[in-house]
């Protein structure tokens, strides 16, 4: 603490120095104004501003998000941790109690969540058998049902491997188990130092795109080389996606630690060690900027597939029907609400032009973005494996919607394909993974807040 706050003296008062002269009359910046100064106005690349969004998510999206993440349905995820690292072996496991991760008891997980892991409503459950018998035969027999066909083409895991953008866990592994999300919230476990930056050193040096010039993109967006949107798009991804679980860290720090009790709260120091402009070297506020790109780009995932939970069949199935049918309700309300959002990321800008390179880069794109996910096994806190995998799941699930070619949104005349589709697993990390980022735009404002007062 005393070398950090020595840092914090020693940069304060360069401020002082450099506001104090041409006769003193330049006053130091703020300390919000360090960390905030940059994020406002418009959004590279997009046709919306940080304000709208501020407004948006602060009083219109976030506390229906939260409620509904609270729900039996979203707060139980099933991962398996115990997977090897599959890029290197020597992983220091945290042995920090915040860094456990407590798995729920069989008894604890609502039997409709585990009976069904891809399957969506009760109904579902009784034609599983039958399903599953012409998933076998490799074909919909014709001699079933007209509902079982329906029900086939529905339900059946598709060969979707040229649309996902992550490789997801195998949720049939022994290894596999359920964690409630509210037990085990994402927060600052203490896991830091070299182990952690190895992580994010191999994600931005063997996973950005950047020109190969740079050996370190801390932001080859203001390298002046020439980046075409889609490869900023990727950076700013990753950047955002940084940015939101620091904001996370900085938010829920282990302020007290006594035989008594833990207290979690804002550290704002961590948060201007993060995010501040100087200590940063300009790019904290950059990296906010990138947050809220994640921000628009997931929200217009959101926003697209809302025909696929407008189907009559498709319920958030946990075997309580009251509880279910107020919480499909819910997620329909939350999903208008999106759509209603005035200022939409264009998705239609990527990988446009040549088809033979678009789908080229479309590809790079995908398997750039798989890297990372099988990175997350290699996360030595479980805890921050965990939120890892789920947050990168859901990242790669929002990609997935925005260029799927068997997604048919907006068409209510044609309605939805059912060719797309999308598991219990990757819905609840969508959704999660968004909340998680609005939750980090709500923080900023509480951040705000509390840096005014601070020189």
């Amino acid at each position: 603490m005393g070398r950090r706050w020595g840092l914090l003296v020693g940069v304060l008062g360069a401020v002082w120095l450099l506001g104090s002269g041409q006769g003193g009359r330049q006053p130091a910046e703020t300390a919000a104004q360090r960390c905030f100064c940059q994020v406002s106005g418009y959004l590279d690349d997009c046709t919306c501003d940080v304000e709208t969004v501020d407004r948006f998510n602060n009083y219109r999206l976030f506390p229906r998000l939260q409620n509904l993440l609270e729900s039996d349905y979203f707060r139980y995820y099933k991962v398996n941790l115990k997977r090897p690292c599959p890029f290197w072996n020597d992983i220091s496991q945290c042995g920090r109690r915040d860094c456990a991760v407590k798995p729920c008891q069989s008894d604890e997980v609502p039997d409709g969540i585990k009976s069904v892991s891809y399957k969506y409503s009760e109904e579902a459950n009784s034609l599983i058998e039958e399903c599953e018998q012409a998933e076998r035969l490799g074909a919909v027999d014709e001699s079933l049902s007209e509902e079982t066909q329906k029900a086939v083409l529905q339900w059946t895991k598709h060969d979707d491997s040229s649309d996902n953008f992550c490789e997801a866990d195998d949720i049939q592994s022994p290894d596999a188990e359920y964690v409630d999300l509210l037990l085990n919230p994402e927060r600052y476990t203490g896991y830091k130092g070299p182990d952690a930056w190895k992580i994010w050193n191999v994600i931005y040096e063997e996973n950005c795109f950047k020109p190969q010039t740079i050996k370190r993109p801390l932001n080859p967006l203001a390298s002046g080389q020439g980046l075409c949107v889609e490869k900023r798009a990727f950076y700013r991804l990753i950047s955002g996606l940084h940015a939101s679980i620091n904001v996370h860290l900085s938010a829920r720090y282990l302020l007290q630690d006594t035989w008594l009790e833990k207290k979690w709260g804002h550290n704002v120091t961590e948060f201007q060690q993060r995010f501040d402009g100087i200590l940063t070297k300009g790019e904290g506020p950059r990296r906010l900027k990138n947050l809220y790109f994640l921000y628009l780009i997931e929200l217009r995932a959101l926003s697209k597939v809302v025909p696929f939970f407008e189907r009559p069949d498709f319920q958030l199935f946990t075997g309580n029907k009251i509880q279910d049918a107020e919480n499909k309700m819910l997620l329909l309300e939350i999903l208008h609400e999106i759509k209603s959002f005035p200022l939409h990321f264009d998705e239609n800008s990527f990988f446009a032009g040549d088809k033979k390179e678009a789908n080229k880069l479309k590809e790079d794109f995908r398997l750039h973005f798989r890297n990372i996910s099988r990175i997350m096994d290699c996360v030595g806190c479980l805890k921050c494996r965990l939120w890892g995998k789920l947050q990168t799941q859901g990242l790669g699930t929002a990609l997935k919607i925005l260029f799927s070619e068997k997604l048919i949104a907006n068409m209510p005349e044609s309605g939805p394909s059912y060719e797309f589709h999308l598991t219990r697993q990757e819905i609840v990390s969508l959704f999660n993974a968004f909340g998680r980022i609005s939750t980090s735009v709500k923080e900023l404002e509480n951040f705000r807040k509390l840096l005014q007062n601070i020189h």
